[in-house]
């Protein structure tokens, strides 16, 4: 069961994934992202973190794509833009060199994990315990960069919703 469980949410992730990356669409791209974060959620029910499977659900898969969903929206899609034109010439090499350090980074962490389970070590604590320090770290620690990025996120789709009214002001004018 376990087997066939991991099968399907692999296979929601990676069409969605699929999705995300052929899709000429920005509105079935973000229904592609939220196909595969709930693959994603359903790789954490499987593997009873059923916490990181709400947050996937109710912060990813709802709030952050419904702003994606929103922005697109309010911005249009009418338009085409040339993809051979590139406005910056640096993008293709540093994503290339982010890739490969990303890439980097996942194998250094896969080797540390495996060196772990070599020499014995047990890699799980109680279950209560990660939430338990992430919530002491967020809401005592950090709670001042916590509510500072709530109130840029609230800033940025502000000064969106200006932007576009004022060109769309602007258009109207023009064609008076």
């Amino acid at each position: 069961m376990e087997l066939l469980v991991f099968v399907l949410a692999s296979a929601m992730v990676i069409a969605g994934a699929g999705g995300v990356i052929l899709s000429r669409n920005p509105v079935h791209a973000a229904l592609g992202l939220v196909l595969t974060l709930f693959g994603v959620a359903v790789h954490f029910v499987a593997l009873e973190a059923h916490f990181l499977a709400a947050v996937q659900v109710i912060v990813y898969a709802g709030a952050i794509v419904v702003l994606f969903l929103f922005v697109i929206m309010l911005l249009g899609v009418d338009r085409a833009e040339n993809i051979e034109v590139e406005p910056l010439k640096v993008q293709r090499p540093l994503a290339i060199v982010i890739g490969v350090g990303t890439i980097g980074i996942v194998a250094a962490a896969v080797l540390r994990v495996r060196s772990t389970l070599a020499q014995g070590e047990p890699l799980q604590s109680d279950g209560d315990s990660n939430i338990r320090q992430l919530a002491a770290d967020l809401f005592s620690d950090r709670v001042f960069a916590f509510e500072l990025t709530s109130v840029l996120l609230i800033v940025a789709v502000a000064g969106t919703v200006v932007m576009t009214r004022r060109q769309r002001a602007s258009r109207e004018d023009d064609r008076s």
